[in-house]
Parts: C-alpha cells; structure tokens; sequence
C-alpha cells in the first residue's frame, strides 16, 4: 500500500508506520537526523484527527524521537509542527518535525534558537522541493542517471531517494531491535 504525505508518494522513504501513523526520512535535512512523524490520513489540522490518530500520532512523535536520538547520538530533540498555513505549514498534511540536538557540536550548539527560521524557510520551500524530488525521479528512469537537482542552500543538500532509502532502512533496524528486545 502507498503511503501519501498530502499527495506525494512517499513510501521509500517510510522507516516506521502504525495503523494510523508513519515517520520518513527528510529530503533535505537541518541536522543530520532530521524526519517526519505524520498521521497515516492526510489531514491538514491537529484539530481534524480523531482521538484515536491523535494518540497514535504522539505515541509516535514520543516512539521515533527516542530512537532518533539513540541512532544519532543526540542529548536532546526539537520537535516542532506548524498546524496552519498561517503558522508556516506549507504541505495540508500534520506533520511533525523531529530534529536530534547535541550540546556540542550540532550546527546550533552555539545558539539553538536559530534552529527555528532555518526550519521555518525549510517548510517554505518543501512543497517545490516534493515536486522536484518526483519530477527528477522521473527523469532519472527515463534518462538513466540524472541527479536530483533541487534549489537548496550549502548546508541543506538535497538528497536523492537512494540516499533517503538507505537511511530509512538503516533506522527500521533500530525498531527491529527494539522489536526483539520487547518479545
């Protein structure tokens, strides 16, 4: 079955899912780490999940958050969802931003707040971005090898869905393991 973030397909990218939720690997990360956590339906609004997908979806947030910490060696986490268009939501889909933090040696040790217009500017351009990424992949099968090529700045490399599909299999292991340990 095809996992949709609003309309894009989005299912390579999927390291963790539950009936009604699912976490994927960012197209262009802030910090190394950086994903998704959405509800499985794409709805636009906090305020148009039932109760049911809004405890799935922050026993998610909680779930993937932990483990992205353990895989990347973070002391902490900003977790952050623009639930509006107002409030700088650009994809009609809640969706929550997971970010590992280091006290040291993260790009925003120094001043952690600057996280947040980085972030804000991401969200902006995400919806260019998506289409981009499925044009080129397009692109790619047509033609063979064509890079993803997407506007970005020096420190937010757009990564081609080879690179997301590496990274999502790597972290599903850590929820293997997890798996294992529970049973």
């Amino acid at each position: 079955m095809s996992i949709l973030f609003s309309t894009i397909e989005v299912t390579r990218q999927v390291f963790y899912r539950t009936a009604l939720s699912f976490a994927i690997v960012n197209l262009k990360p802030i910090v190394p780490g950086h994903v998704l956590v959405c509800p499985i339906r794409p709805v636009p609004r906090l305020t148009d999940l039932n109760m049911a997908e809004l405890t799935s979806l922050m026993t998610s947030v909680q779930t993937v958050g932990r483990v992205i910490e353990r895989a990347y060696g973070a002391d902490a986490l900003t977790v952050a969802c623009q639930d509006g268009k107002a409030a700088g939501q650009s994809i009609p889909h809640v969706h929550f931003h997971l970010l590992p933090r280091k006290l040291q040696g993260d790009r925003f040790s120094e001043r952690p707040d600057d996280i947040y217009p980085v972030l804000e500017r991401a969200e902006g351009a995400l919806p260019e971005d998506l289409v981009e990424m499925t044009r080129a992949a397009a692109r790619r099968v047509d033609a063979g090898h064509e890079p993803l090529k997407v506007d970005a700045d020096e420190d937010r490399v757009p990564r081609t869905m080879e690179e997301m599909e590496h990274e999502a299999a790597w972290l599903r292991t850590f929820f293997e393991q997890t798996e294992k340990k529970d049973s």
